[in-house]
């Protein structure tokens, strides 16, 4: 977090990626791109163009573009709970063909009140920026069929009775994994393991089609959600997109009943 005398405030995530400035672009600044790794998003490519990501059901972010310059830099505002809420992201060649991504989200305040809020952005930018990069390393410029589901648990051991059926207790990075029978099927590499104060893991799928699996969980407030976001890509991902997501919603809801 830092503070400014002005009153200005911000938080910044960043992340180093392969491709060519042009590449990175069309992963961050297009609603092809930032849906094959981030949400569901659509995005007008000038100033004064909307921007609109989709977390859930209810649960749309939108923003209006104020800068627009291809390859380099672009500017959205939002209204959130401080006021106006600018959200800059910069790209910058590096030697080697690889690129920095910086996020920069800043706003003006003058009380503590959304420190915290802002601050944990910048956890969940690395989370998804492990998938950007992931992303442009294997996948680059395949469009993605996305598969969100989420559950709600009021159990404390929630993230391993999500995991723990799959396979995926002790998964270690690197490791070749095969989820067993009698669950939703994964086959491929696992990629990253959160620590364990912030339970998450990604895993790159061979089956059921090319693509990346995010699997999370997040306490809020009290209960806990557990999300399960696969991306697909191609042809092949996109073919199988609607049986996996039916797979995975009936084993979901099994595991973690619908709360009334």
């Amino acid at each position: 977090m830092k503070k400014e005398q002005s009153g200005r405030r911000s938080v910044e995530a960043k992340v180093e990626v392969p491709g060519t400035p042009e590449e990175v672009w069309q992963a961050i600044a297009t609603g092809p791109g930032i849906s094959s790794w981030f949400v569901p998003t659509t995005l007008d490519e000038k100033v004064g163009g909307e921007t609109k990501s989709s977390f859930g059901p209810g649960m749309d972010s939108e923003a209006k573009i104020t800068t627009w310059e291809p390859a380099k830099r672009f500017v959205a505002e939002t209204e959130e709970g401080p006021g106006t809420v600018a959200t800059e992201w910069t790209v910058e060649a590096k030697d080697g063909g690889t690129c920095v991504v910086r996020v920069v989200h800043s706003w003006f305040a003058n009380t503590d009140d959304w420190d915290d809020q802002f601050e944990g952005h910048t956890y969940g930018w690395i989370a998804f920026f492990q998938n950007l990069r992931l992303y442009l390393e294997q996948f680059r410029g395949q469009p993605s069929t996305t598969v969100a589901l989420s559950a709600m648990s009021n159990e404390s051991d929630a993230w391993s009775r999500l995991v723990g059926p799959l396979g995926l207790a002790d998964a270690s990075a690197g490791a070749r994994f095969a989820t067993p029978a009698g669950v939703p099927e994964l086959r491929g590499i696992v990629e990253n393991v959160n620590p364990p104060q912030w339970p998450g893991l990604q895993l790159r799928l061979e089956h059921p089609a090319p693509g990346i699996a995010h699997l999370f969980a997040m306490p809020i407030g009290g209960p806990i959600l557990l999300t399960v976001r696969l991306y697909l890509y191609g042809e092949a991902g996109r073919a199988v997109a609607n049986h996996v997501e039916a797979d995975w919603r009936r084993w979901l809801d099994r595991q973690f009943p619908p709360q009334t």
